[in-house]
């Protein structure tokens, strides 16, 4: 009888929890590396080794721990995965494709040489050199950190002199680029799965809807015309077949007000804007990238519901966890609640989300956001 296989997860947060959610009924057994005891992931079954993501003998020992290697984030010293996956252990996605999509500058780079459409984007050195970029962009750009940047943090529009001064003494020192400030219609984004033998997935193209830079509902499918989902489509596809190892990755989109598609980012892991897919889809996306990293067959991607919507759980107040609400929330019909077991509850923190299913768009998301109003954290 064959053993039981070792799935092992650098970070132990929500994506980790869902991950490990999973992974259980595959049969495999999880274990994460998170800095703190009694994470997410831990609470639903995962083994836990405790340490900082970057503590290179906390790696070693999930490595020997382990059959096969994953990430919930992509702020990780890839020195230190690349070491590991020398030595045998399966790290997927590929510690080389990590690296690039880690620093923003490098995976513009990246798409632009492979003819991938993305939004104009200079290095910048200086505060003069985004003086000079800011002409060439036509006097409005966005200052970006190429590292550690998530959910709005570490972005700047700038439109001015003082702007850019600002934006140099709020980064502080952190590496630099600008990008051109494009208006666009909506975002939209895709998850897309990648098996180790190269086979390529695609989930159906979403509207992601954000405040202060955060994403607060996903709409699937997206509520666009047949053209720009089937451009999307294509345009994610030359994406995956860009990427190494497996995996699922989240592709994030602009559809630009004069009807163009841009590639705004790519998340190396699953991704909030599939999360969706738990209830509404034939595979979920943490399925899916338990079976991509083990050498399973790839899962079908259809959905099983003619729409879905999810909101977030965003936390409201500075304070101990406190869940009300959530009785009155799931008397809704098709609507789910999914919590995070995180601890305390810090404001626009990601603490939960909800997914309610319906024949329409507008009426699941007159569901979700009905049951979203009833729960207060």
């Amino acid at each position: 009888m064959e053993s039981q296989k070792t799935i092992g997860i650098i970070g132990g947060g929500q994506l980790g929890r869902m991950l490990t959610l999973a992974a259980l009924p595959l049969g495999f057994k999880v274990v994460v590396v998170n800095p703190s005891a009694g994470s997410p992931a831990a609470q639903v079954g995962a083994e836990e080794i405790v340490a900082d993501l970057y503590d290179p003998k906390a790696l070693q020992e999930l490595a020997e721990r382990s059959d096969y290697i994953t990430i919930e984030i992509e702020h990780l010293d890839v020195d230190a995965i690349d070491s590991i996956a020398k030595l045998g252990t399966p790290v997927n996605p590929a510690p080389s494709i990590i690296r690039i999509i880690q620093d923003k500058f490098a995976q513009k780079e990246f798409l632009a040489a492979a003819g991938i459409p993305v939004a104009p984007f200079v290095a910048i050195e200086s505060e003069k050199d985004a003086i000079e970029a800011l002409k060439k962009f036509d006097g409005k750009m966005l200052l970006k950190t190429r590292l550690g940047a998530y959910d709005g943090r570490g972005n700047m529009v700038v439109a001015s002199a003082a702007d850019i001064k600002e934006a140099f003494e709020r980064f502080n020192g952190t590496p630099l680029y600008a990008e051109a400030y494009i208006p666009f219609e909506r975002e939209l984004a895709v998850m897309v799965a990648r098996s180790m033998r190269d086979e390529i997935a695609l989930y159906p193209i979403v509207q992601t809807i954000h405040e202060r830079n955060i994403c607060i509902e996903v709409l699937a499918p997206a509520p666009v015309s047949d053209d720009i989902h089937e451009r999307a489509a294509a345009i994610a596809n030359s994406v995956a077949e860009l990427l190494q190892g497996a995996g699922t990755f989240g592709i994030e989109m602009f559809l630009t007000n004069t009807g163009d598609i841009l590639i705004n980012e790519i998340a190396p892991r699953v991704h909030n804007s599939g999360h969706y897919t738990t209830e509404a889809s034939r595979t979920s996306q943490f399925e899916q990238h338990v079976r991509a990293i083990s050498d399973l067959p790839l899962g079908d991607t259809s959905m099983v519901v003619p729409a879905a919507v999810m909101v977030n759980i965003l936390g409201e107040h500075d304070r101990p966890t406190i869940i009300t609400g959530l009785q009155d929330s799931l008397s809704i019909p098709a609507t789910s609640v999914h919590l995070y077991g995180k601890f305390p509850t810090k404001i626009d923190r990601k603490m939960g989300h909800i997914t309610a299913t319906a024949s329409t768009i507008e009426e699941a998301r007159k569901r979700a956001r009905a049951a979203r109003k009833l729960i207060s954290l």
